[in-house]
């Protein structure tokens, strides 16, 4: 059977932090953030220092700091990570393998209004802040987007 590709970084990034298949990316406790491990994310889904044979890339670059970019273009603002908050997620660490402490990188904080935990329906309200979404922003027009068909309510 055919996976239909999630089209847009926002529901990439939404099918990520919800996959109990990914560890560098997880909700924070209250599941209105983000937490994304850099060093692993780097290692698990951009395939740097894998060799990725036959595997179809999830996204398009293996710089870390062009997923930023997306997140900053998408509306997402970077949040201070204190040592509290970035021991707690919703989602539990693996058991096994030695060390799970989320030591392979920097911990960056992430939080957008519409990215929350159990509501796929805001995910239509993130807009990619492109030189005419922001004019029609600016003039207090609304910009419109739809979630992939598979997610119509």
């Amino acid at each position: 059977p055919v996976i239909p590709r999630p089209c847009t970084f926002p529901m990439k990034l939404w099918l990520l932090v919800n996959s109990p298949c990914v560890h560098s990316v997880r909700w924070d406790a209250r599941g209105e953030g983000l937490f994304i491990d850099q060093g692993l994310f780097e290692q698990e889904l951009l395939g740097v220092g894998l060799s990725a044979a036959g595997e179809e890339e999830l996204f398009k670059t293996k710089n870390f700091g062009s997923i930023v970019r997306q997140l900053n273009l998408y509306g997402f603002h970077k949040l201070t990570v204190s040592p509290a908050s970035s021991t707690v997620g919703s989602r539990p660490r693996p058991a096994t393998g030695g060390d799970t402490s989320y030591a392979d990188g920097p911990l960056h904080h992430f939080w957008n209004p519409h990215f929350r935990y159990g509501r796929p329906d805001l995910l239509v309200k993130i807009k990619r802040l492109t030189k005419a979404n922001k004019e029609k922003l600016d003039a207090g027009l609304e910009v419109t987007s739809r979630l992939p068909d598979d997610l119509q309510y």
